[in-house]
């Protein structure tokens, strides 16, 4: 007798903050069920009892899918990410609801047409947790430090120092004479900018502890201009850079290539597609911007600068920077740098 085998089913679910919508195909895309229920870990791994051993299970990238995908991955399944950007177009279908968002999901993964966004494993996601929030402690301050220097603006008060929330800074700060309510309101500023850095602190300290002794991270401080803070930036968001097959995909996935739109003969390619981690391309750019970075980056910047531009040549520097930060997290070392030394 033959053994029999079950089909693989398909799964879509069009998860909500509150609620979630589950869709089962068969191989054939014929729809076998629809659920709707609160999102609890336990309830979307029951739901899966139904579809058969290892279903194949696709779930947006959307808010708070860490959970879903943890859940699903425990009860067995295999999970597809789906990118946002690529399935973008059923927003403008005439009839938008959460089935039929949830059924197009699990049609895309069975015809293997899905747009697949990389699943992160626990402990890359809980590094990213905490150089994003030092990210977001750092931009709140420096909005904080604005409003510090607005106060003193509407009184007519310019105080001379290279750094106004440094020890010297803080002092002549301490001696401006501002009407109450200003007044009050620079004391609470510095307040909190005090509290911030104490966190700020906190968290360059934590994310320095989880990424001693990476190969990678020691590698890229090599560039000149990525000192400790950037590098984690680039090791967190990265994650795995295996995933990447050379360092143009990994510039591509930055948002760091122009665009292009291409149809019969004619050929148009525009500014950078910013499509993909913000905190890379910042920290690309500011690594570029800190330092010159190696001679062979000042030397092609230069020369396209006098062709392109200021900013054409600086994004086009941080793509050469973002291809030495591949090789130093692919190799754990960056013989371009050896070589520079060498000579």
């Amino acid at each position: 007798m033959y053994e029999y085998e079950p089909v693989t089913q398909f799964v879509g679910v069009d998860l909500h903050r509150r609620r979630s919508v589950i869709v089962r195909h068969n191989g054939e895309g014929q729809q076998l069920s629809v659920a709707r229920i609160a999102n609890d870990p336990d309830t979307l791994g029951q739901q899966l009892d139904d579809a058969g051993p290892h279903p194949e299970v696709v779930v947006e990238a959307t808010y708070g899918w860490y959970w879903a995908v943890d859940a699903l991955q425990a009860a067995g399944a295999s999970v597809h990410l789906a990118h946002p950007l690529g399935v973008k177009g059923f927003r403008y279908r005439r009839v938008k609801n959460d089935v039929r968002d949830a059924s197009d999901l699990a049609d895309l993964l069975r015809m293997n047409r899905l747009p697949e966004a990389w699943i992160a494993p626990p402990e890359v996601r809980e590094l990213r947790e905490l150089v994003r929030y030092r990210a977001k402690l750092v931009a709140i301050r420096s909005s904080l430090k604005a409003q510090v220097h607005s106060v003193l603006g509407k009184a007519g008060v310019q105080i001379a120092v290279s750094d106004l929330f440094g020890v010297t800074g803080r002092a002549r700060l301490a001696r401006v004479p501002l009407g109450e309510a200003y007044a009050h309101r620079v004391l609470s500023l510095l307040q909190l900018i005090d509290t911030l850095d104490t966190q700020e602190a906190r968290f360059t300290a934590l994310i320095a502890r989880r990424l001693d002794g990476d190969p990678g991270y020691r590698a890229i401080q090599e560039i000149p201009g990525v000192g400790p803070v950037l590098a984690a930036i680039f090791v967190a968001e990265i994650g795995d850079v295996h995933r990447f097959s050379g360092p143009d995909r990994l510039c591509s996935w930055a948002g760091l290539t122009p665009r292009h739109h291409e149809s019969d003969t004619t050929v148009h390619r525009g500014h950078i597609t910013k499509q993909g981690s913000k905190l890379v391309r910042w920290a690309a750019v500011e690594a570029i911007q800190l330092h010159p970075s190696t001679a062979k980056i000042v030397a092609d910047r230069t020369r396209i600068q006098s062709r392109r531009g200021k900013n054409i040549a600086k994004v086009a520097a941080a793509r050469k920077l973002l291809t030495l930060v591949y090789y130093g997290l692919r190799d754990g070392h960056i013989r371009a740098l050896t070589r520079q030394v060498a000579a």
